[in-house]
Parts: C-alpha cells; sequence; structure tokens
C-alpha cells in the first residue's frame, strides 16, 4: 500500500489547544462546586456544537456569561499563547515532504485559528493546502473536511494517512476511506477508539512510526 500524502488534524494533535481548554473550564466549574465530566466534554472535541459546557453551570454564571466568557478566552488563549508544539511533531512534519510525501491540513477550526497558530510557530508553509470549518457544510465527525483535502491534492483516500488526535476526527477521516493513525492527547487517550485505526502515543518514533501503522 503506497502513501502519497499524510493530512494533519490541528488542535489536539499539532498543537494541544485542547489540555488547557479543558481544564480552564475544569477551574470554572469548580469555582462553583461543580464538576466537569471528562466523558462528557470528550463528546466536542474535534467538532462543534455536539456538547454545551454552559448547561453546566448555575443560573448565577449564566446571567454573566458574555463577561465570564471572554474572561475564559482570554486565559485560554494566554495558556495556548505560551504551550508548544506537542513533543516530536516538527520533526515528523518537517520529515514529510523530504520523503516525498505531500502534507495537508483538515480541521474542524476557522481557517483564521489555525493560520494564527501555523504562523506563530512556522508551519505555515508547511502545508499544501488547508481544509477548515469555513470551507465546508458539515464539519468532523462528517467524511466533508477529509474529502475536500484529498480532492483538492488530487489524490485517492487510500492514498493518503490522517493523524488525528479524537474520536470525532479519527471517524471523519475513516468515513472518508482514508488510513487513520490516533496520536492521543491527555483529554483524548480514553476515548473509545476503534482497534481497526493505527495508533501511537506521541511521535517520538517520528514519520516511520505513523507509516508502519498503515495496513493493506
Amino acid at each position: 500500500m503506497t502513501i502519497h500524502a499524510v493530512i494533519f488534524d490541528f488542535d489536539g494533535t499539532i498543537l494541544d489547544t485542547e489540555t488547557p481548554e479543558f481544564t480552564h473550564w475544569q477551574a470554572l466549574y469548580r469555582s462553583h462546586n461543580r464538576e466537569l465530566n471528562l466523558q462528557d466534554w470528550q463528546r466536542g472535541i474535534g467538532t462543534w456544537d455536539a456538547f454545551d459546557p454552559w448547561l453546566g453551570l448555575p443560573d448565577s454564571v449564566q446571567q454573566d456569561r458574555h463577561a465570564t466568557h471572554e474572561r475564559l478566552r482570554t486565559d485560554i488563549h494566554q495558556a495556548i499563547e505560551h504551550s508548544d508544539l506537542r513533543p516530536g511533531v516538527r520533526a515528523v512534519l518537517d520529515a514529510i515532504r523530504p520523503a516525498g510525501l505531500r502534507l495537508a491540513l483538515a480541521t474542524s477550526s476557522d481557517r483564521a485559528w489555525v493560520t494564527r497558530w501555523l504562523q506563530q510557530h512556522s508551519l505555515y508553509d508547511h502545508f499544501e493546502t488547508l481544509a477548515t470549518r469555513d470551507d465546508v457544510t458539515r464539519v468532523k465527525p462528517d467524511p466533508e473536511l477529509y474529502t475536500l483535502a484529498v480532492h483538492t491534492l488530487g489524490l485517492k483516500p487510500h492514498e493518503c494517512l490522517a493523524v488525528e488526535d479524537s474520536l470525532n476526527g479519527a471517524t471523519a477521516a475513516a468515513a472518508a476511506g482514508l488510513h487513520v493513525v490516533v496520536v492521543p492527547n491527555d483529554v483524548t487517550r480514553t476515548q473509545p477508539f476503534l482497534p481497526e485505526w493505527g495508533r501511537v502515543d506521541g511521535y517520538e518514533g517520528g514519520l516511520e512510526a505513523l507509516l508502519a501503522t498503515v495496513r493493506d
């Protein structure tokens, strides 16, 4: 089986924006003597509108929702601003083109969000194409983002390997017909990933470890 392209998810896969977001929401819950269940939170990872964390907070917070959200968003963005890429992922991304492979990105986030962080970490020019929520009708777990990325590359789905961190993302890639390897982070590693998907626990094995998960 020949792989011609690697298509990465962004949030949680390249830059772990998901753990600081969860921990800040978790802190908000605890400040009101509530507990944010990780399994509930996981439903919303990699997609939009699958889980509304506001519903678990008291009415007093709902009444001040706008101000609370602005403070929360500022704190989360500051945490991400000071975060580095996931360990080893830069070496993997640097190795893809020299290996004769093409590189794309498929994300349920909007283009402005991913462009901001890719440019901050000097990764924007690594990607031949970006497929974002701005470009599709339905985000993950729908396969539309991956179908678009594959079509833009001019390849067939079975010629591409998707690198994901979440159940919603992996489900989307598999539904689009791509090979899938999951590289989970702290908030996604307990999700019920299917056994037929490849899985590595980090990027320490380099590009070779990702490609080694591909099955005929």
